[in-house]
């Protein structure tokens, strides 16, 4: 069974930074993406980080340039870096995986973790 359980939320004010960590455990035969989404209060979750098996990470413009996502597969966790915290950054951080669980199961497969609340204070 596919466990993410994000860590590293909390409060800071604008400015700070924050590094948020989601640790994988259980198997996944393949993952395709993996990324980091924001879910503002009373606001769809959005992505703001993801990154593929192979090429560059991909950013929202809201934090391009702010945020960095970063994966270690030796250790089976996905991170967030998070610098220069805006106000607007504020919501809960949910870790997410994309991929196929067994190598009989053709179809993706989106696993998430429980989320992470950052406040940021102005």
């Amino acid at each position: 069974q596919v466990q993410l359980v994000e860590s590293g939320g909390g409060l800071v004010q604008a400015g700070g930074s924050l590094r948020l960590s989601c640790a994988v455990s259980g198997s996944i035969f393949r993952i395709n993406a993996m990324g980091w989404y924001h879910q503002a209060p009373g606001k769809q979750r959005e992505v703001v980080a993801s990154i593929r098996d192979s090429g560059p990470a991909n950013y929202a413009d809201s934090v391009r340039g702010r945020f960095t996502i970063s994966r270690d597969n030796a250790k089976n966790t996905l991170s967030l870096e998070m610098n220069s915290l805006k106000p607007e950054d504020t919501g809960v951080y949910y870790c997410h995986i994309r991929g196929r669980p067994t190598p009989g199961e053709l179809s993706e497969y989106n696993f998430w973790g429980q989320g992470t609340q950052v406040t940021v204070s102005s």
